[in-house]
């Protein structure tokens, strides 16, 4: 998930004339949210810093948010893309952990101040000063540009490394869509064998969801409002049982069975039914919400059994990478449908009426050409 700071004014160079490297991708600039092809630059590589060809990026909705300045924040040109995997192709003199030809990728953000308490403990996606993947402004003053691009340079702090036997077209969801979900699991500790989690909608984040805790062996639940995804979350998925949250009868019968609920839908929706189906001391772990208005929250409900609702942001680099160490281990990507670059306006407009299983991803190593 993608918020822009407004305490973060700094201007922007020139989006060709800022760095010494050409680069190519395609942006949004202006709120039509259209896409085309874009010429900008990338730093060079410095000597904590990692350069990659970008292979796969990960169309999130939050990018959609982002092109269009749903959110008031945005600043054209964007370059979006939040979830980019590639190929190192040059490391810098003092970069540790990563090679040149390593599987790689970048998530939600690439920057942090380091000094504060999260930074401290790992959780640079809690830093006040954290620096999005894109649309931000870097510590140099230069815009950030994500991965509908052809290169991307970070520094090694934030760059992940990839399992050789993880592909990167399903994997590269894993950085914002898996972690998003991995990291309450694990927070929250709902991954205990024999225990049983509801998982809230079947989208990009909910099927990830599904896989996560089937992997760490809990028993899960797909609550729903569309029967029609019962068939797939049981069968391909592997789910263990499917509520159809608009069924009283169903409903009643799951009440006081979870000790956990991931939610991740985004359209505002009760969350009294939901806590219903917590036991005593259950905690109801909210992903996704609304951004344009509040959540009401039944607080009785709350106290007739000390049940908990809380929330949590994407992950910090250090649980990034355990989460795609995990990934690899147990076989677990995103389904995706893959597209070239020039479908991406397309994929926008189908992303937006939730036309896609469960994510799109753009090949941009076979399909984005420079001019």
């Amino acid at each position: 998930m993608h918020i822009s700071h407004p305490e973060k004014k700094e201007m922007a160079k020139s989006a060709e004339q800022g760095h010494p490297n050409q680069a190519f991708g395609w942006a949004a600039t202006d709120t039509s949210g259209v896409l085309s092809p874009f010429k900008f630059s990338r730093r060079a590589t410095g000597e904590k810093d990692v350069r990659f060809k970008v292979l796969y990026c990960g169309i999130c909705h939050s990018d959609l948010h982002m092109i269009k300045n749903e959110w008031g924040k945005s600043r054209y040109p964007i370059v979006p893309g939040h979830e980019v995997v590639g190929i190192a192709t040059e490391v810098g003199s003092k970069v540790e952990k990563l090679k040149v030809g390593d599987k790689v990728g970048v998530g939600c953000f690439v920057g942090a101040c380091h000094s504060c308490d999260d930074c401290a403990n790992d959780l640079e996606n809690y830093c006040p000063k954290k620096i999005y993947t894109y649309g931000d402004t870097y510590y140099d003053g230069t815009a950030t540009q994500g991965g509908y691009s052809d290169v991307m340079v970070a520094e090694e702090r934030y760059v992940i490394h990839f399992p050789d036997n993880l592909p990167l077209d399903g994997g590269a969801p894993l950085l914002c869509a898996g972690i998003t979900v991995y990291s309450p699991l694990k927070y929250f500790e709902l991954t205990k064998p024999g225990m049983h989690i509801g998982v809230v909608g079947l989208g990009g984040l909910g099927h990830v969801a599904v896989k996560f805790a089937k992997a760490f062996g809990v028993k899960v639940t797909v609550i729903s409002t569309s029967p029609g995804k019962k068939e797939e979350a049981l069968e391909r998925l592997g789910a263990d049982s499917f509520v159809v949250s608009r069924d009283p009868d169903q409903m009643r019968a799951a009440m006081g069975t979870m000790d956990g609920i991931i939610d991740t839908v985004f359209a505002a929706h009760p969350l009294l039914p939901l806590i219903g189906l917590l036991k005593s001391h259950g905690k109801l772990i909210l992903v996704a919400a609304p951004i344009d208005r509040p959540i009401e929250l039944p607080v009785y409900a709350l106290m007739s059994g000390r049940k908990l609702v809380a929330s949590s942001l994407s992950g910090g680099l250090k649980e990034t990478q355990e989460m795609i160490d995990f990934a690899g281990k147990h076989n677990v990507t995103a389904d995706v449908e893959v597209v070239p670059i020039d479908y991406v306006n397309t994929a926008m407009e189908r992303l937006e009426k939730a036309d896609v299983r469960y994510r799109f991803v753009i090949d941009i190593g076979n399909t984005l050409k420079a001019a």
